[in-house]
Order: structure tokens, then C-alpha cells, then sequence
């Protein structure tokens, strides 16, 4: 071909293609993530083609295990195209392709299936006069479990028009990706269970959504909806009105935002209904039956609830039945009979049937066994009046079956001794290991002497709740020392005799009962220990080598007089030898301490009167101190300080030094950064590690967010989750030091760490709101609130929380609300969770409503906003931008409660009224007072004389 040619072909090729478009296929932008068994749809759309208006699409999946291979799905033109695997879906329309206009079509998947995952190819058949574009185009879809739950307990609800109605849903999900949550509540009435109506949803993006005929309830606040923990949402009807009546259910969505920025709803679940009826004028006699929970194990609670929708102010008698035989009856009196059969049950409290309203009727079995399983229903009779033998109507409900299923334990018991042989004074160990056990456990132990085959003897019990209780024998500390029964960990349990006798030989039972919900098993175990004698043999006279003995040192003191043989009680012999008494005490404890008298009686032989001393006598006093071990306790005293952007904060407190057999107490203070504030304290872990909370911080939210730990043999540490403003301050702690000393514990000293200051690094950018002060004032039991905004918008992706406070006189600020950036609502003050709310009108508005003002809600309240960004996919959240607002003054005004103040607030001509009688009472004294002038004799008879009389005064005179 010549160069001429050449140029005419390429110019004849330019020129087509600047006249024909260029085919262009383009796929759902991936990768995405869908859930197990939902409905997908990928798009699919082709431009810049010739041909025919309605073009072809074929899908295709490359599968993981064989990125390489085609494997054909369904085709809009070829029956023939799916292979084997999908052949089947695509015939039963479980796989199609919807056309969506001549160019673009979605793929359907009604069930997705873990083997769908993989690479999509949507392809477009050429129609053009030559292949010039693209034809094909491929995203990928990965298959994820569906964790979403949600879960309302069925009910049926009967209230009277302006009752408080809640109902609480339970929704979570565990999804790996990034994903929200939106929660709704909904309402079916009538027949038509397709059409519900929204009532209210918190959205993915967390904000409230009324619908729309619940639109001006929700912004009076009558209809609220509260997110309480991580997964609990709150519906209430503040005043419940006949047209809430119906089936209540709440739908949870999960949302995640796909590569184009778009929130895709990956999962719904809807709850079981709860039916509500609403009470206002009379209406025909009908009754319903619902169970809390239908399926029980041995053991467990059954509520049985029937509700009456019936004229007001009628009478009934409603009968209880299992299998068509009666369990119990009401009486129209509110009287509860039972048959003879369940009589015991419900002396013992385990039956209980009774009206909480005059239609709603409850039954109640606790600890339920096999037997009462079966068919419930109650029958309902309306009678005239509550002493009436007949009825006018009888109803009776439609039957509920309860199933009850047996339990079993698998409790088993290791028992074990670290002193198998023990000399006589000398400590005694076992140990008693519960393994499987389900539910409380409760322990005894007994000890089954050698000398007397078949007896045993309780030596001590632990109950379920931990209290402790020894057994008669044991409870004289005098002998073994204080015994000691413990528990070391979840399962296992430690019996210490200090100070063992030669009786205390033998086997010794461990028997553990297990109690779950009505039941109890029982498992045994058993170990030996012998105990072998103690040597006699000391000697002894009256008065003490010295007056003070440091503990674990063993003290004499003589007394003369003799004898040939010895008396052993416990750690302390007296032996006799002549006419010399010597009483020696072992290891001195501290309650060895205090004054010591030798008592000494003369008797004669065969002289009477028999059984009388002949001469007696006392000897001096000596005075015995037991001094305690020296403490040698040192804690860590240098401040230091503590910077944390949000999130979780740690306090350490370092024992220096201490002696190895020590235990410790540690208790946390924190030292407000207002000047001269009182230390507050936060919590002490006492020796055994047990916590005790200050009054400022005992409330559960508190408690749930200070914990104390030691995380090494001489560090304690003090971890403050979700740290925030109100948190500031210094932290120290105060360290004791404890021994056990045989025969309790005792205090050696203590020591106090250096503090440590709590700050919050500033954040990189600040969020932009409004500081300005504020001043509101509120009646008593009116609303009040108090205003939070976002002025700006915040980064795109980015989530907010917000947090309130009030200034306390204590100089901590009080957390009252948070709001966290996902949505979760918190109530640090849980007394005030009732009274406040976060009316949301729009994503930046954070006010705080708080409502039924109380005197002292008075005070001083600011918020914090703090914007958080996801690092990235999968990772955690982090603080990128923060503010506080400036503080709202609110005063609290008493409300209007007397016939002054109801004046003070009406029109001038009232307040006039109001002040008559002053003016009255001037009126008076001017007329008092001129009688007097006109009584007085003097020379002019007017007011200017009775002034010159009485003054004196001669400027008087001359005016």
C-alpha cells in the first residue's frame, strides 16, 4: 500500500470515529458488601452505541477460587446462557435481570448465597457496524454474615386514654465493616397490615424522624424515642390517645456506604408485635392471653398476662385454666383463690395471680416444673355487681401453649489439702474446686472423725451470697484460732484452721450445691489430713521477763506454786511444778495484750466445810503489750501529669517498698481543680480487692466508669473510661498496708502517692459553636432548655457526640447526658434520665431539654462537641475537633402557689388592689397625727408650735 494510501485509510478512520460514539459499559461502582440471604441488585448501563434502541446484557462471576474462569449467569437474549449451577435460580426467578429502560438494567439475587461472592462481569453484545469501546464491565461482591437482631417481647396492652405507655426494643449487630444502625417503631391497625404508620425513627445518621401524624406529638415531646446503652431503644407515649391503639413492632435497618458515597440498606428485622388497646368509652367484653416467654426451663418464671377490653366501672371474676382445669381465680374483689393443689405454691410465695388494673390480669409461677406445662387460657365473667353469684357474659380466652424443659448440672468437685500431715498448732489447708457450675453455688464443710465412724461435724458454710457461718464447735477462736473460709476465684473455695488440734485428724467433705432458678444439685469431695501431737514440757513462776513483746514472740509469766502435770488450751500451757505455776504464751497476737493476775487458793484435806477454800489470794498485776511488726511502707511521691485526647485515662499509684507477706488497700482520690475544693473520694479496693464507691461516684453510670486494678505485685492503677471534662483534676491515692496475723487482720500503716493531673490535649481544629452566656429562668415543674449549637457544618464522614454538664459547688462538673458518636444516648446522673432529652431539630442542634424543673436543677450547665473520623476502613474512631459553649445560668422560680403571687401577676388595676391596704394604713396615722397637733394647748394651735415645743429649736420658731 502507498503512503497515499496509507493517509486516506487513516483519515478515513479518524473521521469514523469522530462520527460513531464510542461504546461504553459501565457496572455498580465496588467493592460491596452484602448480607447473607437479602435481596441484591448490581446496575448495569451502556452508552455511545449504534444499533438498536434495547440492547443486550449478559452476567457473568469470575469465583474466588478461580479468579481466571467465566462461569455464565443469565442473559436478557439466550435461555441457553447460565451454566448448570445457576440454571435452576434463573428458571425459578430466584436470578433476573430487570430491564430498567433500553440501555441500563439491574441484576436480581432474591437470596444471596455464600457462593455468590465473587467478580461480576456485566457484557453488551455488539450491535454496532464494528467493535470500537468497551463492551464488558466488572465489580466485585462479597458475601457477609447477617448479624442484625432485633427483638420486642410480645405483650398485649391494655391502658386507659392518658396513661404512660413504654415498650423497649432490642436491637445489635456484630458486622465487621463499617456500618449505622436506623431504628423505627411502627403501628398496624385495622385489617390492613401493609399500610403501618411511622411513629418515630432514629435515623442512620441519628437523628429523630417523626411520621407524619405523629409530627406535633413529637415536638410537644409526648412521643419520644430514647436509645439507652448500646442496644436498647425506648418508645414512649407520655399520654397514650385512642389512636395509638393497635399492633406496635420496631424495624432495625443496617446501612453501609458503598464506594459512591451512597448508604445502601444491607438488613432489616422486624419484631414481634405487641398489641395495645387504649381504653376510653365503654365497648363489648373480649378478652386476649399472652405469655412473656412461652418456652421455660425447670426452674424459671412464668407471667401469664390476660387482657380485658370491656365497659368502664364493670365487675369481673376471671378464672385461670391449664388444660381446661382451673389453677386459680380473682374475684371481683380483687380476692385471690386457688384450688388445693397450687394452695401450698402459694403460701409460698411461687403463685400469684392479681390485677395490676381493672383489665389486666396477671399470673404468676415461679420455679415452674415439668407439670405445668400445657394449654393456659382465662375465662372472664362480667357481673353486675362484685357480690353477684351469676354472671352477665362469660368470655373465654384462646389457649397459649407453655413449654417447660428439664435442666441438668454438670457440676464436679476437686478436693484437695497442701498440708496432708500437720504437727499439732501448726495451720490446716484444703481446698475445694468447683468446676461446671451454672448458676450460685453454696459450700459446707464437714469433718468425719476417725474416733467416731458415721458422725460428722459441720466445721463451716458459705452461703450463695457469701455470708459465712461456723459450725458450733468451731466458733470459740480460743483453740484453732479464727477459721477461715474463702473464695478465691470463681470456683474455688479455701478452708484455713489456724492452728490445728490432735482431734482434727481424719477426713474432711466438701459438698457444693449448685442453685438454678428453683433447683439445686449437690456434688461431694473429700481429703485426709493427720495431725500428730504436740510435746509438753515447760516450766513457770509468777511475773514476766518483760512488759512488751513484738508480735509472733513468745512471752512467760510465773506464778509459785507446784504441780506434776500440764494443762494445754490452745496456744497458751500452764504447767505446774511444786509450788511453781509458769504460764507461757506462744506467738504473741495481739489479742494476747493487756493485764495478767495469778489467782492463788489454799484447800485442806478432809476438813470441813468440804468444798471451800481455805485462803485465797491475788497476785500483783502484770501489764503485757504486743507491738505490731514495724510498717515499712513506701509509696511513690513525685507528681506528674497525665494528657489524653478522649477516650480512656489511667492513674498510677507505686508501692516504692513493702514487706512481701502484705496485703494492701488502696484508696482514690480526686482533688477538683476548683481552688480550696474538698478531696472527693473516688473508690477503695480494700485488701481483698473488694470496691466501695464515694457518694460522688456510687451511682451505676459512675461505677461503670471507675475501675481500680492492680495490674502488678507493687502497682495500682486507676482506669477512667470514656474520661471527659467533668474529670479533670489531680488523682492520689492512699496506700495500707495489711498483715494477717492468725487470728484476723490488722493495719501496719499507710502512705500517700504524689499527684497526678488529669488534662485534655487541645485538639488540632475547633469546632465552631456558640459561646455566648446565657441566663433562663424556669417555674418549678414547667420545661426548660438549654441551648447547644454547631455553627458550620462538620467534615464530610465525620460523626458528632456531644456531652452536658452542670457546675457543681463540690468544684467537679457533673455529666449529665452524652450523646456518643454512634448514636448511643448515656445517663451518668441516672436520677435525672427520666427528665431529660435531646429534642434534635437538625444534625448541628444539641439543646437539652430538661423538663418538671426541680429547685435544685438550678445552676450553671454547658456542653462539649467532638467531632470524630473513622482512621480507616475497619479501624478505630478518634477525636479530630472539639468545643465547649459557653454556660446557660438557670434559675429556678417556686411556683405559683399563692394569692399574692397570683396578683403580682395580674393587670395594674389588680395590683392596685393589692396595695389599698397600705394605703388605708397611711391614711390613718396622717389622721392620728393631726388629732394629736389639735389636742396640743400651745400658743398658735398648729403643727410649727408642737415642733417649737418639742425641739426647742428657734429656727423652729422663726418658720
Amino acid at each position: 500500500m502507498g503512503l497515499a494510501q496509507c493517509l486516506a485509510a487513516a483519515f478515513l478512520f479518524l473521521l469514523l470515529g469522530l462520527t460513531a460514539g464510542q461504546r461504553v459499559v459501565t457496572v455498580q461502582e465496588g467493592p460491596l458488601y452484602r448480607v447473607r440471604g437479602s435481596h441484591v441488585t448490581l446496575w448495569c448501563k451502556v452508552s455511545g452505541y449504534q444499533g438498536p434502541a434495547e440492547q443486550n446484557f449478559q452476567w457473568s462471576i469470575y469465583l474466588p477460587s478461580a479468579p481466571e474462569r467465566e462461569v455464565q449467569i443469565v442473559s436478557t437474549v439466550d435461555p441457553s446462557f447460565p451454566y448448570a449451577i445457576y440454571t435452576q435460580r434463573v428458571r425459578g426467578r430466584g436470578i433476573f435481570v430487570e430491564r430498567l429502560q433500553g440501555d441500563a438494567v439491574l441484576l436480581h439475587i432474591t437470596e444471596l448465597q455464600d457462593r455468590d461472592a465473587g467478580q461480576y462481569e456485566c457484557h453488551t453484545p455488539n450491535t454496532d457496524e464494528r467493535y470500537f469501546g468497551s463492551y464488558s464491565a466488572r465489580t466485585n461482591l462479597t458475601v457477609i454474615p447477617d448479624t442484625l437482631s432485633a427483638s420486642l417481647a410480645p405483650q398485649a396492652l391494655s391502658h386507659m386514654e392518658g396513661d404512660a405507655v413504654e415498650l423497649t426494643c432490642e436491637v445489635s449487630k456484630s458486622t465487621a465493616q463499617h456500618t449505622h444502625l436506623s431504628v423505627g417503631w411502627y403501628l398496624l391497625q385495622g385489617a390492613g397490615e401493609h399500610h403501618a404508620k411511622e411513629i418515630l425513627t432514629l435515623s442512620k445518621d441519628f437523628i429523630l424522624k417523626p411520621g407524619p401524624s405523629y409530627e406535633q406529638r413529637f415536638l410537644e415531646g409526648d412521643v419520644q424515642l430514647n436509645k439507652v446503652g448500646n442496644t436498647t431503644y425506648k418508645l414512649i407515649f407520655r399520654e397514650v390517645k385512642p389512636s395509638d391503639q393497635g399492633q406496635l413492632y420496631c424495624e432495625a435497618a443496617e446501612w453501609i456506604e458503598d464506594p459512591d458515597k451512597t448508604w445502601k440498606d444491607i438488613s432489616r428485622r422486624q419484631t414481634e408485635r405487641t398489641r395495645l388497646a387504649v381504653l376510653g368509652q365503654g365497648s363489648d367484653l373480649s378478652v386476649d392471653i399472652a405469655a412473656a416467654e412461652p418456652s421455660l426451663s425447670e426452674g424459671d418464671t412464668l407471667q401469664l398476662t390476660c387482657v380485658l377490653e370491656a365497659p368502664k366501672n364493670s365487675n369481673f371474676k376471671v378464672i385461670w385454666l391449664l388444660n381446661d382445669t382451673e389453677v386459680a381465680r380473682v374475684d371481683p374483689h380483687g380476692v385471690l383463690i386457688c384450688e388445693e393443689e397450687y394452695e401450698e405454691r402459694a403460701k409460698l410465695g411461687q403463685l400469684r395471680a392479681f390485677k395490676p388494673s381493672n383489665t389486666i390480669y396477671v399470673l404468676t409461677i415461679t420455679e415452674v416444673g415439668l407439670k405445668d406445662k400445657g394449654t393456659y387460657q382465662c375465662s372472664v365473667s362480667e357481673m353486675k355487681t362484685p357480690g353477684d353469684l351469676h354472671s352477665i357474659q362469660t368470655v373465654v380466652s384462646s389457649g397459649i401453649q407453655v413449654n417447660v424443659k428439664p435442666i441438668e448440672s454438670r457440676m464436679r468437685l476437686a478436693v484437695s489439702t497442701s498440708t496432708p500431715r500437720v504437727t499439732a498448732g501448726e495451720p490446716l489447708i484444703l481446698r475445694c474446686e468447683v468446676q461446671g457450675a451454672t448458676g450460685p453455688v453454696s459450700l459446707r464443710w464437714w469433718h468425719l472423725p476417725p474416733q467416731r465412724p458415721g458422725h460428722r461435724v459441720l466445721v463451716a458454710t458459705m452461703e450463695q451470697d457469701g455470708s459465712l457461718s461456723l459450725g458450733s464447735a468451731y466458733q470459740d477462736g480460743r483453740a484453732r484460732g479464727s477459721l477461715r473460709l474463702q473464695k478465691e476465684s470463681s470456683g474455688t473455695f479455701t478452708l484455713v484452721i489456724p492452728s490445728a488440734l490432735e482431734d482434727d485428724g481424719g477426713q474432711y467433705r466438701c459438698e457444693a450445691t449448685q442453685w438454678s432458678r428453683g433447683r439445686s444439685w449437690t456434688g461431694k469431695g473429700e481429703a485426709a489430713v493427720t495431725v500428730s501431737s504436740m510435746g509438753l514440757g515447760l516450766h513457770a513462776t509468777l511475773r514476766s521477763r518483760t512488759a512488751s513483746v513484738s508480735y509472733g514472740q513468745s512471752f512467760e509469766l510465773f506464778c509459785q506454786v507446784d504441780a506434776s502435770y500440764a494443762l494445754e488450751e490452745g496456744k497458751a500451757q500452764l504447767v505446774k511444778t511444786g509450788t511453781s505455776f509458769r504460764l507461757h504464751i506462744h506467738s504473741a497476737l495481739p489479742a494476747n495484750e493487756g493485764t495478767y493476775q495469778c489467782e492463788v487458793e489454799v484447800w485442806r484435806r478432809n476438813i470441813l466445810p468440804l468444798g471451800q477454800s481455805a485462803a485465797s489470794t491475788s497476785s500483783n498485776a502484770v501489764g503485757i503489750k504486743v507491738v505490731l511488726p514495724e510498717s515499712k511502707l513506701q509509696v511513690a511521691t513525685t507528681d506528674s501529669s497525665v494528657e489524653i485526647a478522649s477516650g480512656n485515662a489511667a492513674i498510677e499509684c507505686r508501692i516504692v517498698f513493702a514487706q512481701n507477706n502484705s496485703q494492701f488497700a488502696a484508696t482514690w482520690y480526686l482533688l477538683p481543680p476548683l481552688a480550696g475544693a474538698t478531696p472527693l473520694q473516688i473508690l477503695r479496693a480494700n485488701y481483698s480487692g473488694i470496691l466501695e464507691y464515694g457518694s460522688e461516684f456510687s451511682s451505676p453510670a459512675q461505677k461503670s466508669r471507675f475501675l481500680s486494678h492492680r495490674v502488678s505485685s507493687n502497682i495500682f492503677q486507676l482506669q477512667i473510661l470514656s474520661a471527659n471534662l467533668g474529670d479533670r483534676g489531680r488523682y492520689y491515692c492512699v496506700v495500707e498496708e495489711w498483715l494477717w496475723l492468725v487470728d484476723g487482720w490488722y493495719k501496719l500503716g499507710e502512705g500517700t502517692s504524689g499527684r497526678t493531673t488529669l488534662k485534655f490535649k487541645p485538639s488540632e481544629r475547633e469546632l465552631q459553636m456558640d459561646k455566648t452566656n446565657h441566663s433562663l429562668s424556669a417555674r418549678e415543674g414547667e420545661e426548660a432548655t438549654l441551648p447547644c449549637r454547631l455553627q458550620g457544618a462538620p467534615l464530610p464522614g465525620s460523626q458528632l457526640s456531644a456531652t452536658w454538664f452542670q457546675v457543681r459547688s463540690s468544684g467537679r462538673d457533673s455529666a449529665l447526658l452524652a450523646l456518643q458518636h454512634d448514636g448511643t444516648v448515656e445517663y451518668p446522673e441516672e436520677r435525672l434520665a427520666a427528665r431529660l432529652y435531646l429534642r434534635r431539630r437538625s444534625a448541628g442542634d444539641f439543646s437539652l431539654t430538661l423538663s418538671s424543673v426541680e429547685r435544685g436543677d438550678a445552676g450553671a450547665y454547658y456542653c462539649q462537641l467532638q467531632e470524630w473520623q473513622q482512621q480507616s476502613q475497619g479501624k478505630d474512631w478518634a477525636v479530630q475537633a472539639l468545643a465547649c459553649s459557653g454556660y446557660t445560668q438557670l434559675t429556678t422560680i417556686p411556683p405559683e402557689s399563692t394569692v399574692v403571687s397570683r396578683i403580682c401577676s395580674s393587670p395594674p388595676l389588680l395590683n392596685f388592689i393589692l396595695y389599698l391596704p397600705l394605703v388605708l394604713i397611711l391614711l390613718l396615722a396622717l389622721a392620728l397625727f393631726c388629732w394629736y397637733c389639735k389636742s396640743r394647748k400651745n400658743k398658735k394651735g398648729n403643727i410649727t408650735g408642737w415642733m417649737m415645743e418639742l425641739e426647742g429649736n428657734e429656727e423652729a420658731k422663726k418658720t
